[in-house]
C-alpha cells in the first residue's frame, strides 16, 4: 500500500514568472500559508502600477499576500513565525534574506537557483549561460545561507540549451524544471530523505545583472560569439548595434558563412539579414528600426532602409 503524501504547511517566497511557475507546482501539492513577493511596481510605457507574477497567482488561489519593503524588521518576523510554517520555498525572490527569516521555518529555507551551482551565482545565470556560449545549464536545490547562492546543494537537473534559445525561452524552460526538482526536494525533505552537499568554492563563479550597454553587439569577435551574446540579451536588454547615428536592435540569430568587414551587411538570406563578423557571419531574422515594429528582415531591406554595403558599429 502507497503511503499517504506529506503536505507541508509553505511560506513561498518570488517575484517574477520564473518563480510564478514554481508556485503554481508547490501549491498543487502543499498549502501555502503565504506568498511574499515585491511591491508592485510601474510598468510598460504608461507606468501602470503592475503586480509581481507571484502576488497575481497567490490571489487567484485565495493565498495571502505579504509584499513588505523591508524584512529585516522585528514586524516581519513576527509575521512569519505567527504563520507556522514549515519549510519556506524561495524563487527569484530579489533579496537577499537575513538569518533570522531564513531560520523561521522548522525545515530551513530552501532556492531554486536557475544554474548548476557553484557556477552561475548571482542575478542573471540564464542569460550569462547563453552569452558564455555553454550548451548545459540546469537548476540546483539548495539550502539557503545568508550568502549570494552559496548554501548547501541539495539536488541539481541539467538542461541542454538548444541553438535557437534565447534569455527569454531558456528561463521558460528551467522555470518548469526548477518547479519539478522543488517538488521532488520537498516531498524527500518530508520524509527526511533530502541530502545537503557543500559546494566547491574553488569552482564558484558569479553572474552579474545585464546593462544597456551588455545588448550592443561587437562584430569584430567570431559568429558565434556574436550569435550568443545577441540570443543572451533577449528580450532584455535586447541586441544593439550602430546604424549612423541611430540603434537597431536585431532579432533570431543564425550562425552562417559570409565574409565581409566586421558589421557590413552583406544581403538577405533565408535566415534573415546577413551580417559580416570577425570570423563568418551572422543572419539576423528580424530587424527593429527606431521607432518602427519590429519587422522580418526582408520587410526592412525592401523598404530600403537598410542596404547591402551599409556597416553596423
Amino acid at each position: 500500500m502507497t503511503a499517504p503524501r506529506r503536505v507541508l504547511r509553505v511560506l513561498y517566497m518570488g517575484s517574477p514568472d520564473f518563480a510564478a511557475t514554481v508556485f503554481e507546482a508547490v501549491a498543487d501539492r502543499h498549502e501555502i500559508v503565504a506568498a511574499v513577493t515585491q511591491p508592485d511596481r510601474p510598468a510598460g510605457r504608461g507606468r501602470k502600477l503592475t503586480p509581481p507574477p507571484v502576488k497575481v497567482a497567490a490571489q487567484a488561489r485565495d493565498i495571502p499576500v505579504l509584499q513588505p519593503t523591508a524584512i529585516k524588521t522585528a514586524g516581519f518576523r513576527k509575521r512569519l513565525n505567527e504563520l507556522g510554517a514549515d519549510v519556506a520555498v524561495v524563487a527569484a525572490y530579489g533579496r537577499i534574506l537575513p538569518g533570522p527569516v531564513l531560520e523561521t521555518p522548522r525545515l530551513g529555507t530552501y532556492n531554486v537557483h536557475a544554474s548548476l551551482l557553484p557556477w552561475g551565482r548571482g542575478a542573471a545565470p540564464i542569460q550569462w549561460a547563453i552569452i558564455d556560449g555553454l550548451q548545459t545549464t540546469g537548476v540546483t536545490i539548495m539550502r539557503l545561507d545568508e550568502g549570494m547562492d552559496t548554501g548547501d546543494i541539495a539536488l541539481q537537473r541539467t538542461l541542454d540549451i538548444a541553438p535557437g534559445d534565447t534569455a527569454g525561452s531558456l528561463a521558460e524552460r528551467l522555470a518548469v524544471l526548477g518547479a519539478e526538482a522543488m517538488v521532488e526536494g520537498l516531498e524527500r525533505l518530508a520524509i527526511g530523505t533530502l541530502p545537503c552537499t557543500p559546494q566547491n568554492e574553488d569552482a564558484a563563479t558569479t553572474t552579474r545583472l545585464l546593462t544597456k550597454a551588455d545588448g550592443r553587439l561587437e562584430w569584430t569577435v567570431h559568429a558565434r560569439r556574436v550569435s550568443d551574446r545577441a540570443r543572451g540579451v533577449d528580450p532584455w536588454p535586447g541586441a544593439q548595434a550602430g546604424w549612423g547615428d541611430q540603434a537597431i536592435k536585431l532579432f533570431g540569430p543564425t550562425v552562417a558563412e559570409g565574409n565581409g568587414a566586421p558589421g557590413e551587411l552583406l544581403g538577405l538570406e533565408d535566415d534573415g539579414l546577413l551580417v559580416a563578423c570577425g570570423e563568418g557571419a551572422v543572419a539576423f531574422a528580424e530587424v527593429q528600426l527606431p521607432g518602427r515594429k519590429r519587422l522580418p528582415a526582408a520587410a526592412v531591406l525592401a523598404g530600403q532602409k537598410l542596404r547591402v554595403g551599409d556597416v553596423l558599429t
